[in-house]
């Protein structure tokens, strides 16, 4: 502080002196005592006042100033309070710039995850998709499945039943042709004879020829059997 500052600031403590005691609040304003003293403008009277302040001669109160102590400044007297360090308008402009840089490059960071988290999402979907019709046609060759096993369990039941009735009927004529030419009508046919006859019949159906099988159409002969099977006479 030069000496200038220190003569007004040291002349307004010795006016607010003369008005209060130390501990009292100031009733006037200090623009009214900066006019009384003849400071130049307010800024002086500004200067005057922060100085003071800065030195424990005066401190804010209730919209006014509570006067502390009313011992003059010394030229060599440091600041009891501590200035708050004042930044530079490039320093301003340089935060302000790096703010806004920073927000630039975090808004971009999270432009672009929203855009892979939209491609993900899309590939997911896509994959989801893909997986439920691949089920759906798996399930339709199922029911295929299980549709033709169903048919096919059936018609061998059918076949069987049919078979079954074949032998039955073969066996009951076989049964009444040697009746006709033997005494034992009733004796059964055997089971070697009658695979023998049933080969025979099924190997005539595979080469679909007459000759070998040793049966003529209207007389009943069997080959193998020497057994000649003739309808009964009505």
């Amino acid at each position: 502080m030069n000496a200038e500052s220190l003569q007004r600031a040291n002349a307004f403590l010795a006016t607010v002196a003369t008005r209060v005691a130390p501990g009292d609040i100031l009733n006037e304003t200090p623009a009214e005592i900066g006019r009384e003293l003849g400071l130049p403008d307010a800024l002086s009277t500004a200067r005057a006042v922060r100085a003071l302040i800065a030195r424990k001669r005066l401190e804010p109160s209730h919209g006014s100033y509570r006067l502390l102590d009313v011992t003059p400044l010394a030229p060599d007297e440091k600041e009891t309070l501590g200035r708050r360090p004042r930044s530079t308008g490039r320093r301003a402009r340089t935060r302000q710039s790096s703010d806004a840089a920073t927000f630039s490059d975090l808004g971009r960071a999270v432009a672009d995850k929203l855009v892979d988290l939209g491609r993900e999402n899309a590939q997911i979907r896509a994959e989801l998709r893909q997986t439920r019709e691949e089920l759906r046609d798996s399930r339709a060759d199922r029911d295929d499945a299980e549709r033709r096993a169903r048919t096919s369990s059936e018609r061998l039941k059918e076949l069987e039943h049919r078979a079954e009735m074949a032998e039955a009927n073969l066996r009951s004529l076989l049964a009444t042709a040697k009746g006709r030419g033997d005494a034992k009508a009733d004796a059964p046919v055997g089971d070697a004879e009658m695979a023998a006859i049933l080969g025979v019949l099924k190997g005539a159906d595979e080469e679909e020829a007459e000759a070998g099988t040793g049966v003529e159409a209207g007389t009943g002969v069997e080959a193998g059997t020497g057994v000649q099977a003739q309808a009964p006479a009505s």
